[in-house]
């Protein structure tokens, strides 16, 4: 299965750790696959248990209500140290990390830099949908409205408004595409009660 990962490009999975599930983007080179945390519940489980799953999913709102902790119904399954989403393909593997500094826009933070060499495959079926344009609109609102939330955070004003326009334009090339998820509203809301804090 890994072989279906193209060397070099950034694959969006779900990698679930000894409690907690987040969306991650991970990079193949060789037999390993490469991935970063910037902090969060995740990164903190995997110092102590160093043990996860790296799941395929092609449903897009599933990646992110997990990303923004929405509320989802999910069943798990797992041997030893490993456990995983019933019914996703994926793998299972110990994972390598260390932490190192890393400045964006946002500003300087230390990051869990993490590789995993799989270990077993987990077996699972995808369902046989498409990937639709409004899918990667709605991962692009998702992805912005986590730098948003930072940037209000940290004061950054400028960086804030940059970020929600950000997000009104991915919103209406959504709607254009045939999107129409309460996911998407849900995000477009949250992004004006952030805009209160800075305006």
């Amino acid at each position: 299965m890994l072989e279906l990962f193209k060397e070099g490009q950034v694959y969006e999975v779900l990698l679930v750790t000894k409690s907690n599930v987040t969306p991650v983007g991970v990079v193949r080179r060789g037999n390993r696959l490469f991935f970063r945390l910037f902090g969060g519940k995740s990164a903190e489980e995997l110092k102590e248990c160093p043990y996860a799953s790296i799941q395929i999913t092609n449903d897009a709102e599933l990646l992110v209500k997990l990303g923004l902790n929405f509320p989802v119904n999910l069943e798990f399954e797992g041997i030893e140290n490993f456990r995983w989403i019933k019914g996703l393909p994926g793998f299972y593997g110990r994972v390598d990390a260390h932490e190192e500094p890393y400045e964006d826009e946002l500003g300087e933070t230390m990051i869990l830099v993490c590789s995993m060499t799989p270990e077993g495959e987990i077996s699972g079926n995808l369902p046989s949908r498409p990937l639709s344009r409004a899918d990667c609109m709605l991962i692009e609102m998702a992805v912005d409205l986590t730098r948003l939330i930072v940037a209000v955070g940290s004061g950054k004003r400028e960086l804030s408004l940059k970020l929600a326009e950000k997000i009104d334009e991915n919103y209406g090339l959504y709607l254009r595409f045939g999107g129409g998820s309460e996911t998407a509203e849900r995000i477009v809301a949250w992004k004006r009660e952030l805009l209160r804090e800075v305006q």
